[in-house]
C-alpha cells in the first residue's frame, strides 16, 4: 500500500497534481527520489519550475515549515534550483521554436545551417 503525497506536510493538491504530471504518485516514492530528482522530473513533465515551490519541497521532505529557509541555506537552496532548471527546463524555448516554424519564422540558426 502507498501513502499519498499530500500526507507529507507542505504537501497539498496542487502540488500532488504536479507530482503526478511527473509520475509520482506516493510519499515513499517521493521520499526515495529525494527532492532534486523529482523537482527534475516535475520541470521536464512540463510543470513550470518556481524557486517557492522547488524549497517547500525541500523542507517537507526534511519535515521542517515550508517558511523555514533562510539565510545561506536559502542561497545554497537558489543555486541547486538554478541548476536543476538550467538542465530540465528548455520548454519554453521549445515551445517558441514551435511557434516560430509554425508561422514560418527562420532563426538564424536555421539560416547558418542553409
Amino acid at each position: 500500500m502507498s501513502t499519498p503525497v499530500t500526507t507529507i506536510p507542505n504537501i497539498g493538491p496542487a502540488f500532488e497534481r504536479d507530482l503526478a504530471r511527473a509520475g509520482i504518485h506516493s510519499a515513499e516514492e517521493l521520499r526515495a527520489l529525494g527532492p532534486d530528482t523529482a523537482y527534475g522530473r516535475m520541470i521536464a513533465a512540463g510543470v513550470r519550475p518556481h524557486f517557492i515551490g522547488y524549497y517547500v519541497l525541500v523542507m517537507a521532505l526534511q519535515g521542517r515549515p515550508w517558511n523555514d529557509c533562510k539565510g545561506a541555506e536559502k542561497a545554497a537552496l537558489r543555486v541547486r534550483f538554478d541548476a536543476l532548471k538550467a538542465t530540465h527546463d528548455d520548454t519554453d524555448l521549445r515551445h517558441l521554436e514551435a511557434v516560430l516554424d509554425a508561422i514560418g519564422v527562420v532563426t538564424p540558426d536555421r539560416l547558418a545551417r542553409r
